[in-house]
């Protein structure tokens, strides 16, 4: 029993040996052998039997592998070597702020300023607000859900098996359809995005790249900046909607195929990069064109939006999937120092992203020209009110273009391993179950880029679907049924709770009649 109770203590991080043959190189991130993932399963089925009181079935010496040779296994197929005690494996508070900004911030910070504009100016940044606060509280619900649960350990649990384990096989399933919604919702997105980049990128090497002035672009068909020389013949087979996204299938399916995600994993990077340099971008802007600002509370007028508008339900969808990270909080949090800062780290990370969120926002929508624009001509996609000769932008779409095409591969990835994990036990059950999956998600994007390119619209009810389930009803009923079981129940606590349920299907059926 030399080294097992050391070892059981690295066992929630899921740790095995790997052999050297095993490894793929010198690189920090190895590959993950089929045999060392057959000794991480060994080692777990032996785990599961020192719960019991008889010695006989403590593991024998031989299984057990040595520190030195100790390694964590990410999910996304990579190991990670051990190189010292328990304390190296985890994260200061300010990594993991940093951490969980990073995962949130995504397309949905393109959709911010058309978001205020449909909520008017006043009550958009209130909402913002007011969500992220909801979001926040009923994220720490999910985070704390592990710790209600009696008699279990639940070291390695995630939300899905919270789920299961209050509400069964229907608990797991809801919370796995819905995750696969919001998957699957940001890849159409993503799609419609890159065919939006790719097109504008293409445009501006095509045509004569000229630096024009920073004025902006209405969709009505007012436009301030020169035309690029693009001909018929380049408009006929370069376009954003009829061409571009079956271009797109070329370069993005066959990656889509690869057994593991690993490469792709290392550009992540890259979407800190793309967001710090949108908020460079977007005060640069805001520096050259000025506010323009005048303020209506309930009637519009030429130029300028009520303050108060009945569409403010399109930007608490956006909200919703623009704050949700419900699905991966008990992981990122795993890997926190202290754990006992999780909330206040948790809380910080919510406040760094709202934060951002709105000063892109409210910097877009307010200096946005009206006159002569009206503020009504702000697009889902704000860069879309440049030209495609702005050097700048160009700059941004490139960049996002490029870090899009990084991570699109591993959010198939994520909806492969949930929803073949789920059926065949096996993440990669064979090319062809594999192939047909991809074909039916990037078949979805295609042809929501070709007819319904809104990522403004495809983020809101994505966002108020999954999270109906993931952020409003399944934390607020675990933490109700948690309660009754042990009795503690109280009617503020039973109709708050329940109050969240409510405003999460008034958020959907919200998307559908407002």
């Amino acid at each position: 029993h030399r080294s097992w109770d050391s070892f059981l203590l690295a066992l929630s991080f899921r740790p095995f040996h790997v052999e050297p043959r095993n490894i793929v190189g010198d690189d920090p991130q190895e590959r993950v052998s089929a045999e060392a993932a057959a000794l991480s399963s060994r080692v777990h089925y032996y785990g599961r039997l020192t719960a019991s009181s008889d010695p006989l079935l403590v593991p024998p010496d031989h299984v057990i592998p040595s520190p030195e040779d100790i390694y964590i296994y990410s999910p996304l197929g990579t190991a990670f070597k051990v190189r010292g005690g328990d304390s190296t494996a985890k994260n200061p508070s300010i990594v993991t702020i940093f951490a969980i900004w990073n995962t949130m911030m995504g397309t949905s910070i393109l959709s911010m300023p058309w978001g205020i504009k449909q909520a008017g100016f006043t009550l958009g940044i209130i909402i913002i607000v007011l969500m992220g606060l909801l979001t926040l509280y009923c994220c720490y619900r999910v985070l704390k859900s592990t710790k209600s649960i009696p008699y279990e350990d639940t070291s390695d649990w995630e939300f899905p098996d919270v789920c299961k384990y209050y509400f069964g096989g229907f608990g797991k399933w809801s919370s796995l359809v819905f995750s696969l919604v919001s998957l699957i919702g940001a890849m159409v997105v993503y799609w419609v995005l890159m065919s939006n980049f790719l097109f504008n990128t293409g445009k501006f090497i095509y045509s004569e790249c000229l630096f024009s002035p920073p004025f902006l672009i209405c969709s009505a068909g007012l436009m301030f900046s020169r035309k690029n020389g693009t001909g018929p013949v380049f408009d006929r087979w370069w376009s954003k909607t009829h061409t571009i996204p079956f271009y797109l299938i070329i370069l993005l399916l066959p990656l889509l195929n690869f057994r593991s995600a690993s490469f792709f994993a290392r550009f992540t990077f890259l979407g800190t990069l793309s967001v710090v340099y949108l908020i460079f971008l977007v005060t640069y802007k805001a520096i050259r064109l000025g506010f323009h600002l005048d303020f209506h509370w309930f009637d519009s007028s030429t130029f300028f939006l009520p303050e108060f508008r009945s569409l403010f339900p399109q930007l608490s969808g956006v909200l919703t999937l623009a704050f949700f990270i419900h699905n991966c909080i008990i992981t990122l949090m795993k890997s926190n120092k202290h754990q006992e800062n999780n909330v206040r780290d948790l809380s910080l990370a919510y406040l760094l992203v709202g934060l951002t969120y709105l000063y892109v926002g409210v910097l877009i929508f307010a200096a946005f020209p009206s006159p002569p624009l009206s503020k009504d001509c702000i697009e889902p996609n704000f860069l879309d009110n440049f030209p495609s000769s702005d050097v700048l932008v160009f700059v941004a779409r490139t960049g996002l273009l490029f870090q899009m095409t990084t991570v699109y591969p591993l959010l198939g990835y994520l909806v492969r391993v949930q929803l073949m994990g789920q059926l065949f036990g096996d993440h990669y059950p064979g090319f062809l179950h594999v192939f047909i999956l991809n074909i039916v998600v990037v078949g979805t994007g295609v042809l929501m880029a070709r007819f319904y390119p809104n990522i403004g619209s495809i983020s809101r009810y994505s966002g108020a679907i999954c999270g109906l389930a993931l952020v409003f009803v399944l934390p607020s009923l675990i933490h109700m049924v948690s309660l009754k079981r042990r009795g503690e129940l109280r009617w503020p606590s039973a109709v708050f709770h329940s109050f969240l349920v409510l405003l999460g299907v008034a958020n959907l059926f919200g998307q559908f009649f407002m």
